[in-house]
């Protein structure tokens, strides 16, 4: 919470008898430091720190690099690394002295608490000699004299120093890194001095990766939840996926829908757990240094090989934050619509590592429900899934473009665009994928790009806690070779020949067509039809029914003879198609509930486990 003027007010009130010259009024959170005048004991004068024993002048500022002490003797401190759960207090309350007046609601205060998180970041990553101060701090100016109105003024400018400092910090910052943040700071120079009285002190650089990172994810999901729950999968979910897979330092991945980050955060938690096991004991612990080899693993796969496209400019920058925070990895995420061509992607956002047929593994949770419509996106006629194809027990039919697809059905299509041949795609996924017949187009151009490796059921609680109710499941598919697609859809284009070849298909619709117009003549001679002209008949309820039972009787026999040429196109099918083992599990306890708090099962590690055996054998089959 903010430092009220009551309590402030209260300790001042209680110095004064007792003829103290300084007040430190302080939260745990937050520390505040004035000076009591001789002159004018009521007023007060904001100070960076109460002065050490025989100090006869105050330095302007509190902390600097390595510490030490100025000509006049008063101590500097060091950055504090903190724990874990006193960072998250930190976030939280400095975030809710942003929104709590009214002045910014809590999602812009997020967006602006953001940004001066990636200030002090790069405030603590310049380099400075020992005992040179930081800029993300409070540094004081000097009344004149024990006026109020000198008083005044000296307080107002060093919030306006320290404003200034602030913002030449993100400048700075934003040059090198121009996709981060693209708008300016857009709080009151008074709002950012609450922020950064909450976080000078302490030193997010030398913070456990680990405890900073889940610091982060922690403020990030409490707040996530209650207003972006679409863009937030929970870990247990995360941490399966990414486990399963043989993602290595070499590996390129890719999220087409990043959310806040969590698929590639764990990817590269991944890649730093493995350089532990190639480098031990270099990892940085117990308060020893990381070893530069031991970085270097990790880092280059941070800033080279993750990728994620965000099409929510806010939750972009707040992955690329959570990047940030867990010590890089944010370079390669962009704010765009990941179903753009990647021609479009590349000149919109001039990141030319995004490329087609580039990735190795794709890990992702499309956001479900949405319908991209044809009159709404251009590049929906790139597609294949957007197109009605032509029934092939349906000569009538035509190709055609769809008025609308689903958008995780299209981010299929578009993940297997990206993914090299024998990369690996992990997907969440509806249900409805899996089991409707309607979408039985979807499941067979997924049988025709993909090796389907894997059906892994979720239970029906899995994202309630997000606000999504809809079953899923996670899907793991293996892209095929061009040789190998191409030579599934001529297998089955064949089967489909030969079958109406060899059941004399197109004879049998000219029978039952025949039929029917015997019929229908037929009734137009029968006697009490028989003087009527074509427009009386069409208004006889008699000849109405009489004609709608002729259209349903071979309308029957058509349909029956469609399905059994459909079931022995199944049945051949499976014969003539290559033949391979799926992994199939049904997770029903995946380590948290419906509300999302923790249970002491979670089915997904031992899934997990074998899940992951499973592939290495797939892949030792290919290699």
């Amino acid at each position: 919470m903010n430092l009220s003027l009551r309590a402030t007010d209260q300790a001042v009130s209680y110095a004064i008898p007792e003829g103290a010259k300084y007040v430190w009024v302080t939260t745990k959170l937050k520390n505040e430091y004035f000076e009591i005048p001789a002159k004018k004991p009521k007023d007060r004068i904001t100070i960076p720190d109460v002065p050490q024993f025989g100090v006869t002048e105050l330095a302007r500022y509190k902390f600097a690099v390595g510490g030490g002490t100025t000509k006049n003797g008063q101590k500097l401190f060091p950055l504090e690394v903190v724990s874990q759960d006193e960072l998250t207090r930190r976030f939280q309350q400095a975030h809710q002295a942003l929104w709590g007046g009214g002045e910014l609601n809590p999602s812009e205060a997020f967006d602006e608490l953001d940004k001066l998180i990636f200030c002090k970041l790069w405030d603590e990553r310049k380099l400075r000699k020992q005992g040179e101060p930081y800029d993300f701090q409070v540094i004081t100016e000097k009344p004149k004299d024990d006026s109020n109105e000198e008083k005044r003024k000296a307080n107002e400018a060093t919030t306006k120093n320290l404003f200034e400092r602030l913002k030449s910090l993100y400048e700075e910052g934003r040059k090198k890194d121009p996709e981060v943040f693209k708008d300016n700071i857009r709080l009151s120079a008074a709002k950012a001095r609450t922020v950064v009285s909450y976080l000078e002190s302490i030193d997010l650089s030398e913070t456990d990766l680990d405890s900073k990172g889940r610091a982060f994810e922690t403020f990030m999901g409490s707040f996530f939840r209650g207003d972006f729950g679409q863009y937030f999968t929970p870990r247990p979910i995360v941490q399966f996926i990414v486990d399963a897979l043989p993602i290595t330092h070499e590996s390129l991945v890719l999220d087409t829908s990043c959310g806040s980050g969590g698929f590639l955060l764990h990817a590269l938690d991944k890649v730093r757990k493995q350089a532990d096991e190639y480098f031990p004991g270099e990892a940085g612990v117990d308060g020893k240094k990381e070893t530069a080899r031991h970085k270097e693993h990790w880092h280059r796969f941070a800033e080279h090989n993750l990728y994620g496209i965000e099409i929510n400019e806010q939750i972009a920058r707040t992955a690329k934050m959570n990047m940030i925070i867990h010590d890089d990895g944010h370079t390669n995420v962009i704010a765009t619509d990941g179903l753009l061509p990647v021609d479009d992607i590349q000149e919109r956002t001039k990141n030319q590592g995004f490329k087609y047929n580039r990735f190795n593994f794709i890990i992702t949770n499309p956001p479900f429900g949405s319908t991209v419509k044809q009159t709404e996106k251009t590049y929906m006629n790139q597609y294949r899934l957007a197109t009605r194809d032509v029934d092939w027990l349906n000569p009538k039919s035509k190709a055609a473009q769809r008025p609308g697809q689903d958008t995780e059905i299209l981010f299929i299509e578009q993940c297997w665009n990206y993914l090299t041949e024998g990369g690996y795609l992990a997907v969440v996924i509806p249900d409805g994928i899996l089991t409707n017949s309607s979408l039985q187009y979807v499941r067979d151009e997924i049988e025709d790009r993909y090796r389907i490796v894997a059906v892994v059921s979720l239970p029906q609680t899995a994202f309630t806690n997000t606000g999504a109710g809809v079953k899923s499941s996670v899907l793991f598919l293996k892209k095929h070779t061009a040789k190998d697609t191409k030579r599934m859809r001529d297998t089955k284009q064949a089967l489909k020949d030969n079958i109406r070849k060899q059941e004399k298909f197109e004879a049998h619709l000219l029978d039952i067509e025949r039929g029917k117009k015997k019929a229908i003549q037929a009734l137009n001679e029968r006697p009490e039809f028989a003087g009527l002209s074509t427009k009386e008949r069409k208004e006889n309820p008699a000849y109405i029914e009489e004609t709608q039972a002729i259209a349903d009787d071979y309308g029957a026999q058509l349909d029956a003879l469609r399905f059994r040429l459909a079931e022995i196109y199944e049945e051949r099918r499976r014969k003539g198609l290559p033949d391979y083992d799926i992994f199939m599990a049904i997770a029903e306890d995946i380590g948290y509930d419906a509300t999302g708090r923790y249970t002491k099962t979670n089915e997904l590690e031992l899934i997990g486990e074998e899940l992951s055996r499973f592939i290495l054998t797939i892949e030792e089959e290919s290699a």
